[in-house]
Protein backbone atom coordinates (compact mmCIF):
# COMPACT_ATOMS: atom_id res chain seq x y z
CA UNK A 1 0.00 0.00 0.00
CA UNK A 2 1.51 3.36 -1.00
CA UNK A 3 2.51 5.61 1.88
CA UNK A 4 2.43 9.37 2.20
CA UNK A 5 5.82 10.27 3.68
CA UNK A 6 6.98 13.66 4.99
CA UNK A 7 10.77 13.95 4.97
CA UNK A 8 12.90 16.55 6.77
CA UNK A 9 16.52 16.63 5.69
CA UNK A 10 15.64 15.33 2.25
CA UNK A 11 18.35 17.29 0.45
CA UNK A 12 21.22 15.72 2.40
CA UNK A 13 23.18 12.65 1.31
CA UNK A 14 21.07 10.11 3.19
CA UNK A 15 17.84 11.98 2.61
CA UNK A 16 18.37 12.06 -1.14
CA UNK A 17 19.03 8.32 -1.24
CA UNK A 18 16.02 7.57 0.97
CA UNK A 19 13.68 9.76 -1.08
CA UNK A 20 14.71 7.98 -4.28
CA UNK A 21 14.15 4.55 -2.72
CA UNK A 22 10.73 5.47 -1.34
CA UNK A 23 9.47 6.94 -4.60
CA UNK A 24 10.82 3.96 -6.55
CA UNK A 25 8.64 1.75 -4.34
CA UNK A 26 5.56 3.82 -5.16
CA UNK A 27 5.38 6.00 -2.06
CA UNK A 28 4.70 9.75 -2.18
CA UNK A 29 7.37 11.91 -0.51
CA UNK A 30 6.86 15.52 0.56
CA UNK A 31 10.11 17.28 1.47
CA UNK A 32 10.19 19.92 4.18
CA UNK A 33 12.29 22.82 2.90
CA UNK A 34 13.45 26.07 4.48
CA UNK A 35 12.56 28.25 1.47
CA UNK A 36 9.41 28.86 -0.57
CA UNK A 37 8.04 25.50 -1.68
CA UNK A 38 8.28 24.64 -5.36
CA UNK A 39 5.43 22.33 -6.24
CA UNK A 40 3.31 19.80 -4.40
CA UNK A 41 6.32 17.67 -3.45
CA UNK A 42 7.63 20.35 -1.07
CA UNK A 43 6.34 22.12 2.01
CA UNK A 44 7.97 25.11 3.69
CA UNK A 45 8.86 24.95 7.36
CA UNK A 46 10.95 26.94 9.84
CA UNK A 47 11.90 24.71 12.77
CA UNK A 48 13.66 27.51 14.64
CA UNK A 49 10.43 29.50 14.62
CA UNK A 50 8.43 26.37 15.47
CA UNK A 51 6.59 26.52 12.14
CA UNK A 52 5.48 23.50 10.09
CA UNK A 53 2.29 22.94 8.11
CA UNK A 54 0.07 20.99 10.49
CA UNK A 55 -2.16 19.81 7.65
CA UNK A 56 0.79 18.26 5.80
CA UNK A 57 1.84 16.35 8.91
CA UNK A 58 -1.71 15.23 9.74
CA UNK A 59 -2.25 13.96 6.18
CA UNK A 60 0.89 11.81 6.21
CA UNK A 61 1.39 8.17 7.14
CA UNK A 62 5.07 8.51 8.11
CA UNK A 63 7.22 11.47 9.15
CA UNK A 64 11.00 11.02 8.86
CA UNK A 65 13.46 13.47 10.41
CA UNK A 66 17.02 13.45 9.06
CA UNK A 67 17.59 17.18 9.53
CA UNK A 68 20.65 18.45 11.36
CA UNK A 69 23.93 20.26 10.85
CA UNK A 70 26.87 18.16 9.56
CA UNK A 71 28.59 15.87 12.07
CA UNK A 72 31.89 16.51 10.31
CA UNK A 73 33.29 19.84 11.46
CA UNK A 74 35.80 21.52 13.74
CA UNK A 75 35.75 19.48 16.97
CA UNK A 76 37.37 22.38 18.82
CA UNK A 77 34.60 24.82 17.88
CA UNK A 78 31.93 25.61 20.45
CA UNK A 79 29.76 27.02 17.65
CA UNK A 80 29.94 23.72 15.76
CA UNK A 81 29.03 21.77 18.90
CA UNK A 82 26.13 24.11 19.69
CA UNK A 83 24.71 23.86 16.16
CA UNK A 84 25.15 20.09 16.20
CA UNK A 85 22.97 19.85 19.31
CA UNK A 86 20.41 22.55 18.56
CA UNK A 87 19.72 21.53 14.96
CA UNK A 88 18.85 17.99 15.95
CA UNK A 89 16.86 18.69 19.07
CA UNK A 90 14.94 21.62 17.59
CA UNK A 91 13.84 19.82 14.43
CA UNK A 92 12.88 16.68 16.34
CA UNK A 93 10.88 18.67 18.91
CA UNK A 94 8.93 20.59 16.26
CA UNK A 95 8.04 17.45 14.32
CA UNK A 96 7.23 15.39 17.42
CA UNK A 97 4.86 18.09 18.62
CA UNK A 98 3.27 18.32 15.17
CA UNK A 99 2.72 14.56 15.18
CA UNK A 100 1.20 14.82 18.65
CA UNK A 101 -1.08 17.63 17.45
CA UNK A 102 -2.27 15.38 14.62
CA UNK A 103 -3.28 12.80 17.22
CA UNK A 104 -5.08 15.46 19.25
CA UNK A 105 -7.13 16.27 16.17
CA UNK A 106 -8.84 12.91 16.46
CA UNK A 107 -7.14 10.98 13.69
CA UNK A 108 -4.48 8.30 13.84
CA UNK A 109 -1.11 10.04 14.15
CA UNK A 110 1.56 9.33 11.55
CA UNK A 111 4.50 7.15 12.47
CA UNK A 112 7.62 9.11 13.40
CA UNK A 113 11.04 7.84 12.31
CA UNK A 114 13.34 10.06 14.34
CA UNK A 115 16.97 10.32 13.27
CA UNK A 116 19.59 9.61 15.93
CA UNK A 117 23.08 8.15 16.35
CA UNK A 118 24.74 4.96 17.53
CA UNK A 119 26.90 7.05 19.89
CA UNK A 120 23.96 6.84 22.29
CA UNK A 121 25.50 3.82 24.02
CA UNK A 122 28.91 5.22 24.95
CA UNK A 123 31.86 2.98 25.74
CA UNK A 124 30.91 -0.63 26.65
CA UNK A 125 34.11 -2.46 25.75
CA UNK A 126 33.46 -5.88 24.23
CA UNK A 127 29.93 -6.20 25.64
CA UNK A 128 27.36 -7.01 22.97
CA UNK A 129 24.86 -4.16 22.74
CA UNK A 130 21.24 -4.35 21.60
CA UNK A 131 18.52 -1.73 21.67
CA UNK A 132 17.81 -2.49 25.34
CA UNK A 133 21.38 -1.68 26.48
CA UNK A 134 22.05 1.39 28.59
CA UNK A 135 23.74 4.69 27.70
CA UNK A 136 27.04 5.52 29.43
CA UNK A 137 29.50 8.37 29.65
CA UNK A 138 29.46 12.05 28.80
CA UNK A 139 30.98 12.26 25.32
CA UNK A 140 29.60 15.06 23.17
CA UNK A 141 27.75 12.84 20.70
CA UNK A 142 26.52 10.51 23.44
CA UNK A 143 24.95 13.39 25.33
CA UNK A 144 23.46 14.85 22.15
CA UNK A 145 21.82 11.55 21.23
CA UNK A 146 20.18 11.29 24.66
CA UNK A 147 18.61 14.73 24.28
CA UNK A 148 17.78 14.01 20.65
CA UNK A 149 15.88 10.86 21.60
CA UNK A 150 14.07 12.59 24.47
CA UNK A 151 12.86 15.27 22.04
CA UNK A 152 10.73 12.65 20.24
CA UNK A 153 8.75 11.91 23.41
CA UNK A 154 5.66 14.07 22.58
CA UNK A 155 4.96 11.87 19.54
CA UNK A 156 5.32 8.65 21.49
CA UNK A 157 3.17 9.96 24.35
CA UNK A 158 0.44 10.83 21.83
CA UNK A 159 0.31 7.25 20.58
CA UNK A 160 2.45 7.55 17.47
CA UNK A 161 4.62 4.62 16.42
CA UNK A 162 8.07 6.07 17.02
CA UNK A 163 11.27 4.49 15.72
CA UNK A 164 14.51 6.08 16.92
CA UNK A 165 17.08 5.58 14.17
CA UNK A 166 20.34 4.92 16.04
CA UNK A 167 22.50 5.28 12.95
CA UNK A 168 26.08 4.04 12.76
CA UNK A 169 28.52 5.73 10.37
CA UNK A 170 27.35 4.98 6.83
CA UNK A 171 30.24 3.67 4.77
CA UNK A 172 30.04 5.03 1.26
CA UNK A 173 32.79 6.50 -0.91
CA UNK A 174 30.66 9.57 -1.62
CA UNK A 175 30.37 10.67 2.01
CA UNK A 176 32.35 10.84 5.26
CA UNK A 177 33.92 8.94 6.84
CA UNK A 178 34.85 6.70 3.89
CA UNK A 179 35.32 9.62 1.49
CA UNK A 180 37.97 11.00 3.88
CA UNK A 181 39.65 7.68 4.65
CA UNK A 182 39.85 6.34 1.11
CA UNK A 183 42.51 8.78 -0.19
CA UNK A 184 44.62 8.30 2.97
CA UNK A 185 44.55 4.53 2.59
CA UNK A 186 45.25 4.82 -1.15
CA UNK A 187 48.46 6.64 -0.21
CA UNK A 188 49.36 3.91 2.27
CA UNK A 189 48.80 6.28 5.21
CA UNK A 190 45.79 4.53 6.69
CA UNK A 191 46.02 2.88 10.09
CA UNK A 192 44.22 1.98 13.26
CA UNK A 193 43.08 4.49 15.88
CA UNK A 194 44.70 3.96 19.26
CA UNK A 195 44.97 0.28 20.09
CA UNK A 196 42.48 -0.63 17.37
CA UNK A 197 40.76 -3.02 19.77
CA UNK A 198 37.67 -0.85 20.11
CA UNK A 199 34.58 -2.03 18.24
CA UNK A 200 33.66 0.33 15.42
CA UNK A 201 30.00 0.39 14.40
CA UNK A 202 29.16 0.90 10.73
CA UNK A 203 26.54 0.17 8.07
CA UNK A 204 26.49 0.17 4.28
CA UNK A 205 24.44 2.77 2.43
CA UNK A 206 22.18 0.20 0.83
CA UNK A 207 21.42 -1.39 4.20
CA UNK A 208 20.77 1.97 5.85
CA UNK A 209 18.32 2.92 3.10
CA UNK A 210 16.80 -0.55 2.98
CA UNK A 211 16.33 -0.63 6.75
CA UNK A 212 14.64 2.77 6.93
CA UNK A 213 12.29 1.85 4.08
CA UNK A 214 11.58 -1.40 5.94
CA UNK A 215 10.70 0.55 9.11
CA UNK A 216 8.42 2.88 7.18
CA UNK A 217 6.56 -0.04 5.63
CA UNK A 218 6.35 -2.33 8.68
CA UNK A 219 4.16 -0.92 11.42
CA UNK A 220 5.07 -3.71 13.84
CA UNK A 221 8.42 -2.10 14.69
CA UNK A 222 8.74 0.69 17.25
CA UNK A 223 11.24 2.01 19.77
CA UNK A 224 14.99 2.37 19.28
CA UNK A 225 16.46 0.63 16.24
CA UNK A 226 20.19 0.04 15.70
CA UNK A 227 21.12 0.80 12.09
CA UNK A 228 24.42 -1.06 11.88
CA UNK A 229 25.80 -4.19 10.27
CA UNK A 230 25.18 -7.54 11.97
CA UNK A 231 28.77 -8.22 13.04
CA UNK A 232 30.50 -5.10 14.33
CA UNK A 233 34.27 -5.17 13.64
CA UNK A 234 37.07 -3.74 15.71
CA UNK A 235 38.82 -0.66 14.37
CA UNK A 236 41.83 -2.87 13.55
CA UNK A 237 39.64 -5.25 11.54
CA UNK A 238 38.11 -2.34 9.63
CA UNK A 239 41.58 -0.93 8.94
CA UNK A 240 42.72 -4.29 7.58
CA UNK A 241 39.58 -4.71 5.45
CA UNK A 242 39.84 -1.24 3.89
CA UNK A 243 43.58 -1.56 3.20
CA UNK A 244 43.04 -4.98 1.66
CA UNK A 245 40.19 -3.75 -0.54
CA UNK A 246 42.42 -0.91 -1.81
CA UNK A 247 45.47 -3.20 -2.08
CA UNK A 248 47.54 -1.01 0.20
CA UNK A 249 49.53 -1.61 3.41
CA UNK A 250 48.18 -0.31 6.72
CA UNK A 251 51.13 -0.06 9.08
CA UNK A 252 50.34 3.41 10.40
CA UNK A 253 48.57 4.08 13.68
CA UNK A 254 47.32 7.20 15.46
CA UNK A 255 48.29 7.04 19.16
CA UNK A 256 45.39 7.78 21.52
CA UNK A 257 47.05 10.86 23.12
CA UNK A 258 47.62 12.42 19.69
CA UNK A 259 44.05 11.64 18.68
CA UNK A 260 42.76 13.40 21.80
CA UNK A 261 44.69 16.52 20.86
CA UNK A 262 43.63 16.52 17.22
CA UNK A 263 39.99 15.43 17.55
CA UNK A 264 39.13 17.30 20.75
CA UNK A 265 35.69 16.38 22.09
CA UNK A 266 35.22 13.81 19.32
CA UNK A 267 38.25 11.74 20.38
CA UNK A 268 36.12 9.98 22.99
CA UNK A 269 33.69 8.86 20.31
CA UNK A 270 36.53 7.56 18.12
CA UNK A 271 38.07 5.53 20.94
CA UNK A 272 34.84 4.27 22.51
CA UNK A 273 34.00 0.62 21.89
CA UNK A 274 30.45 -0.10 20.68
CA UNK A 275 29.89 -3.76 19.86
CA UNK A 276 26.35 -3.18 18.62
CA UNK A 277 23.90 -5.58 17.02
CA UNK A 278 20.78 -4.62 15.00
CA UNK A 279 18.52 -6.91 17.00
CA UNK A 280 15.27 -5.04 16.34
CA UNK A 281 15.79 -5.19 12.57
CA UNK A 282 16.75 -8.86 12.67
CA UNK A 283 13.71 -9.69 14.80
CA UNK A 284 11.45 -7.84 12.35
CA UNK A 285 12.70 -9.93 9.43
CA UNK A 286 15.02 -7.46 7.73
CA UNK A 287 17.70 -9.24 5.68
CA UNK A 288 21.07 -7.47 5.50
CA UNK A 289 22.84 -7.20 2.16
CA UNK A 290 26.14 -6.37 3.90
CA UNK A 291 26.33 -8.12 7.28
CA UNK A 292 30.05 -7.77 8.04
CA UNK A 293 32.99 -5.42 7.56
CA UNK A 294 34.25 -6.99 4.32
CA UNK A 295 30.83 -6.64 2.71
CA UNK A 296 30.28 -3.11 4.07
CA UNK A 297 33.66 -1.86 2.81
CA UNK A 298 33.24 -3.58 -0.55
CA UNK A 299 29.75 -2.13 -1.02
CA UNK A 300 30.94 1.37 -0.09
CA UNK A 301 33.91 1.35 -2.44
CA UNK A 302 32.00 -0.23 -5.33
CA UNK A 303 30.04 2.98 -5.96
CA UNK A 304 33.29 4.71 -7.04
CA UNK A 305 34.38 2.07 -9.53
Amino acid sequence: MPLRVVLAGGSGFLGTQLREALTTRGHTVTRLVRRPAEGAEESTWDPYAGEVDAAVIAASDVVVNLAGSPTAGNPHSKKWARELRESRITTTTVLAEAVAAAAAGGGAPPAFLAGNGISYYGDHGDTLLTESSDSRGHGLLTEVTREWEAAAEPARAAGSRVCVLRTAPVMDAAAPPLSLLRPLFKLGLGGRLGSGRQHMAMVSLRDWVGAVVHLAEHDSVSGPVNLCCVETPTNAAFTKALASALRRPSFAAVPAPLLRVGAGDLSTELLNSLNVRPQALLDSGYSFADPDVTAVVGSGLARRR
